[in-house]
């Protein structure tokens, strides 16, 4: 059977062998909560969920909500590319943390490391959030 590798990988297989130096083999992973409290924010509003330092690769991000988000949907992304992490969709499942993300996030490829800080945000669009209720979410970059 052949064998390939990964992009991490690739170095393994060759002669002399180069050991992985992507910025997210072997990282360690850190989460940044973010818990809103669900007040009827308007369609466009934007809510700062957590400053990234530079040099951090983003993995992946959690939803959760113990209110459905009915009509409204929510993106997570920054200033300028609103869905950079997770693209507007409606959320409507309750108490059911829910994983998101892109192979390739938008401006940069999965294991690219963030060349500055970045404001993540949650932008609402559609239809105006619920008036009560908590949604937490949980972002996930690795860091050397």
């Amino acid at each position: 059977m052949a064998q390939t590798y990964s992009l991490e990988m690739a170095g393994m297989g060759s002669t002399p062998v180069v050991k992985p130096t992507s910025p997210g083999y072997g990282a360690r992973l850190r989460r940044y909560r973010a818990t809103i409290t669900l007040a009827s924010q308007a369609d466009g509003d934007t809510v700062v969920l957590a400053r990234i330092p530079a040099g951090s690769v983003f993995a992946y991000g959690i939803i959760n909500t113990d209110t459905s988000l009915g009509s409204s949907t929510v993106a997570v992304g920054i200033s300028g590319t609103a869905a950079k992490y997770k693209a507007a969709a409606t959320f409507t499942a309750t108490n059911t943390p829910t994983l998101f993300g892109k192979t390739a996030p938008a401006g940069f490829s999965a294991t690219e490391t963030l060349s500055a800080d970045e404001i993540v945000l949650l932008t609402n669009t559609t239809a105006a959030l619920p008036s009560s209720g908590t949604l937490v979410i949980d972002l996930y970059f690795s860091n050397w």
